[in-house]
């Protein structure tokens, strides 16, 4: 009989390996909005033994840190790379084509639309 394993414990096994969380940084980070980027990386940050050892590591205290990756952050770039560089990984540019410039610029306006006539 075949044992199942609960979706979080997965996710923790696999954002365990710097490659791993690199890649599902960079598939959440696509979407181009900040708060679930900051939820991805609290993930990464627990499946890597949690904010404890990452203050320790980036001598960042363990209230900054809860703040910086709370719905709410909103962290400046270095403090992110301060993050990321302890899990061995970095934030890079690349280049895209025309058209997905284009696709990626009516997302945006789309959410920005989206979030104008929402109701509260």
């Amino acid at each position: 009989m075949k044992q199942m394993v609960s979706h979080h414990k997965y996710l923790m096994n696999h954002l365990a390996d710097p490659v791993e969380a690199a890649a599902y940084l960079n598939s959440v980070a696509e979407d181009g909005e900040i708060q679930p980027l900051l939820k991805a990386l609290r993930n990464v940050v627990e499946a890597q033994g949690g904010i404890g050892g990452l203050a320790k590591k980036t001598k960042l205290s363990r209230t900054t840190l809860y703040k910086t990756l709370s719905s709410k952050g909103n962290p400046a770039v270095i403090t992110l790379n301060t993050i990321l560089s302890v899990y061995n990984i970095q934030m890079r540019f690349s280049s895209i084509t025309p058209e997905e410039s284009s696709h990626l610029r009516q997302a945006a306006s789309s959410r920005r639309h989206s979030a104008l006539y929402a109701t509260p």
